[in-house]
């Protein structure tokens, strides 16, 4: 293995650690200031390569770097203590459970808000038309502004690409905003190596924070900022597209990814990233470090057993009836959760290797 492929694996293990620690630390922090005992803090699942225990709490880096956990006093069963997570009211046992997934969004919030500072983006203004193309044919002119697509409101030039993926070959309504006139158009875009294009470039801006580049105009401060929360509800939007896509069977197994495929994706883009130079691979990397923890902030809050998400449905049902679901139960629905989603991750980790290997 080279020293390259070496490095890249440690890149993407770093990536991937600090999503999942930033989650596992919400719930930490939260159950913490809520008088909560927190029996472990890991990082990592399996046997343990580090341990250190400071006051009640063991805190540890587990061998297989697949996840974390942090395990409260009370979590899964009765216990009198009062500092026991199942004697503490709802709403503090909610904001326990829902914390990981929250600091997940803050994470991700963060870096799109800093990358959007410092490097360039995409506008909606339209700049070139290919020739032929279907914008050309569906009669866009350079200046137009993008504002709808399909009904759809566009913020940022990445929902552009999300609804064309959603519509596929289908003609979709248009709507641009021509010398302050709204006009309506229809467009039929057409699929190039997967992706699905309507053959236009827009204009760039520079970050309110970034260097200034001769030909790039330079965003203002409201602008980056508006431009960064709607790359942040984009980031999330693509993992809802993913699952509507999963449930509706427009995704086999091999277009899935596990934490060893993500951790492969990040080394690879690391790889080829590293290649032009620092910067890019910075930006790249905390790209992708910001999808991530995007994606593990949606997917802990489905209602799934053995999830955050699930966890959290018991409350809602506790909150509703008054009384807790017997804990016998709702430990036994947990426990068949969990053992259906590791059979899932195994499924999903088998495919990786198989895919990078074979």
């Amino acid at each position: 293995m080279s020293v390259n492929s070496i490095i890249s694996i440690i890149i993407a293990l770093i990536v991937f650690g600090i999503v999942v620690l930033v989650h596992e630390f919400g719930h930490f922090i939260v159950a913490i200031k809520s008088g909560i005992l927190v029996e472990e803090f890991a990082i990592g699942m399996g046997p343990a390569i580090f341990k250190k225990q400071k006051g009640d709490t063991l805190y540890s880096v587990r061998l297989l770097p697949l996840g974390g956990y942090c395990k409260m006093l009370g979590e899964d069963e009765v216990n009198n203590d009062k500092r026991a997570f199942n004697n503490k009211s709802v709403f503090v046992r909610f904001a326990v459970i829902a914390a990981g997934a929250i600091m997940n969004f803050i994470l991700a919030l963060v870096i799109v808000t800093f990358l959007s500072s410092i490097s360039g983006f995409h506008t909606l203004k339209i700049k070139d038309i290919s020739d032929p193309s279907p914008a050309l044919s569906a009669g866009l002119k350079p200046n137009d502004q993008i504002i709808k697509l399909n009904n759809k409101k566009v913020r940022v030039f990445e929902d552009i690409n999300l609804i064309l993926m959603d519509s596929k070959n289908k003609t979709i309504d248009l709507q641009v905003k021509r010398d302050n006139q709204k006009v309506n158009l229809t467009i039929t875009p057409v699929s190039s190596e997967g992706r699905y294009m309507m053959g236009v470039t827009t204009y760039a801006k520079q970050g309110v924070f970034g260097k200034n580049i001769d030909g790039l105009e330079k965003a203002g401060f409201l602008e980056t900022m508006d431009r960064a929360f709607w790359t942040f509800i984009y980031d999330i939007k693509v993992v809802f597209f993913g699952l509507k896509s999963l449930v509706t069977l427009n995704v086999s197994i091999d277009d899935m990814a596990g934490p060893v495929g993500i951790v492969n994706v990040i080394g690879d883009t690391y790889k080829q990233t590293s290649k032009i130079g620092f910067f890019s691979t910075f930006t790249t990397m905390a790209t992708l470090a910001a999808l991530i923890s995007a994606n593990l902030g949606v997917f802990n809050l489905l209602p799934i057993p053995a999830l955050d998400g699930g966890r959290l449905l018991f409350l809602i049902i506790e909150a509703i009836r008054k009384k807790p679901v017997s804990p016998e139960k709702e430990g036994t629905v947990h426990f068949i959760g969990f053992a259906v989603l590791m059979v899932f991750i195994v499924v999903i980790t088998f495919n990786d290797i198989s895919r990078i290997f074979f």
